[in-house]
């Protein structure tokens, strides 16, 4: 049956989370400096991680299409500022509402740590996309 309109959590929603808390609970086995002290805490953080990183791309998407649809050179130029700001920003603003939510139960370790443990979730998320692509009869949508 045919969906008229998009709800609010999809099933590749769920996967991702699941994806992002494997992901963040191998970081914290393998990384000492990563902490999420149970596993309820961890997969509150991979929801958290989720609910950033969408809007993330969202803004990115966003500001990536403002600089090739810019009318002029200022604009372009305003548009590519804000995304030299908004890669490296995105972080800063994962670990103040990480810390923020969480406290002392989940460290992320720091900027780069961070930068990485995003990398790592951006990069298994496409992986089981390509994978579900294969998957017959997979359409993302139920």
């Amino acid at each position: 049956m045919p969906r008229s309109r998009r709800s609010w959590i999809e099933p590749l929603d769920v996967v991702d989370v699941f994806v992002y808390v494997l992901v963040l609970n191998l970081a914290t086995q393998f990384v000492p400096q990563m902490i999420t002290e149970t596993f309820v805490v961890s997969v509150l953080t991979a929801i958290l991680l989720k609910l950033v990183l969408e809007v993330v791309v969202a803004l990115k998407k966003r500001v990536t299409g403002s600089i090739r649809t810019a009318p002029n050179v200022w604009r372009r130029v305003i548009s590519i500022v804000s995304l030299v700001a908004l890669l490296p920003g995105s972080k800063f603003v994962v670990l103040l509402l990480v810390d923020a939510v969480f406290g002392e139960s989940v460290s992320l370790g720091g900027f780069w740590l961070v930068t990485l443990l995003i990398l790592a979730l951006m990069g298994a998320r496409a992986l089981v996309r390509i994978a579900f692509e294969g998957v017959k009869g997979w359409d993302g949508a139920g």
